[in-house]
C-alpha cells in the first residue's frame, strides 16, 4: 500500500476530487493548509499598506491505495490539478506499512 499527499490549490478541488473518483478513488482525508514553495507568497496592499503573505492557502490529499493504483492516481491528480502556472502543488508518495478500520478490525487492503 501507498499513500499518496497532493498539495493543490483550492479552486481545483472539486475537479481532482471528481476525477479520483471517476477512476474508483473512494476515501480521501483533506485538510485546508498554508505554506509555500518556490513562490515565497507575495506582495499585497490593504488600507494602503503593503504587506507580505508567505504562506498560501493550499489543499492537502490524503489517499492510501494500492501498489498498482499509485501511477493513476498521480496522473489523474496531475492532469486535473494542473494550471501550468506556479503554485500549482506538489504530490508525495510514501510507502505505508498497515492500516486498520477501527469498527471491523480488518488490516491492510481490506481496511482501506
Amino acid at each position: 500500500m501507498k499513500k499518496v499527499d497532493a498539495i493543490i490549490k483550492p479552486f481545483k478541488l472539486d475537479e481532482v476530487k471528481d476525477r479520483l473518483n471517476e477512476i474508483g478513488i473512494k476515501g480521501i482525508t483533506l485538510s485546508e493548509v498554508k505554506g509555500f514553495g518556490r513562490q515565497k507568497g507575495h506582495t499585497e496592499l490593504y488600507r494602503g499598506a503593503e504587506y507580505v503573505v508567505d504562506f498560501l492557502p493550499k489543499i492537502k490529499m490524503e489517499i492510501i491505495v494500492s501498489d498498482d493504483q499509485v501511477e493513476d492516481v498521480i496522473n489523474t491528480i496531475m492532469k486535473a490539478a494542473q494550471t501550468g502556472s506556479i503554485g500549482d502543488g506538489k504530490i508525495f508518495v510514501t510507502s505505508l506499512e498497515d492500516a486498520v478500520r477501527i469498527r471491523t478490525g480488518e488490516r491492510g487492503e481490506d481496511a482501506v
